[in-house]
């Protein structure tokens, strides 16, 4: 079934429902405080998935620093996954990069998790590398992916 949504930038105003929503994605959540501080730079920016009941379906951080752009996180709420919503937010983040002139990006993923590296792949991300122990609750080795955006 189709997720009726709308994609738009995150702003401060959105920092608690952010909040809310990582430690129902992730087990080792970043603070009210960390999205603060993303949002607030420069060189980084949010996107929302905002559905059509004003609820917070996901998001998307990433920063950018001259050509080089980093995915810092990407969440969909558990009961959202598996629409695709995901993939849109990737999509989008992906041409906000290219805009703002990235010519290649990377991003870590727990080695575990089969189905957003499966998301990745087939998004045009290739495998670089491992960090080991990268994560913590639990210790986990993340996969280290990179895409070129001009490979669209």
């Amino acid at each position: 079934m189709a997720v009726a949504y709308q994609i738009r930038p995150a702003l401060l105003a959105d920092v608690a429902e952010l909040a809310r929503l990582e430690p129902r994605c992730f087990s080792d959540p970043w603070s009210p405080g960390g999205f603060r501080e993303m949002l607030d730079s420069p060189y980084s920016f949010g996107l929302l998935a905002e559905l059509k009941s004003g609820q917070l379906g996901g998001y998307l951080v990433a920063r950018a620093i001259e050509q080089e752009g980093e995915i810092l996180n990407l969440a969909v709420a558990p009961e959202r996954r598996r629409n695709g919503l995901g993939g849109k937010l990737l999509e989008a983040g992906l041409d906000a990069l290219k805009t703002r002139g990235v010519a290649e990006v990377f991003l870590e993923v727990r080695a575990s998790n089969e189905p957003a590296i499966a998301m990745y792949l087939a998004h045009g991300f290739r495998p670089m590398g491992r960090r080991q122990e990268y994560y913590r609750k639990p210790v986990e080795d993340a996969m280290v992916l990179r895409r070129a955006l001009g490979d669209r």
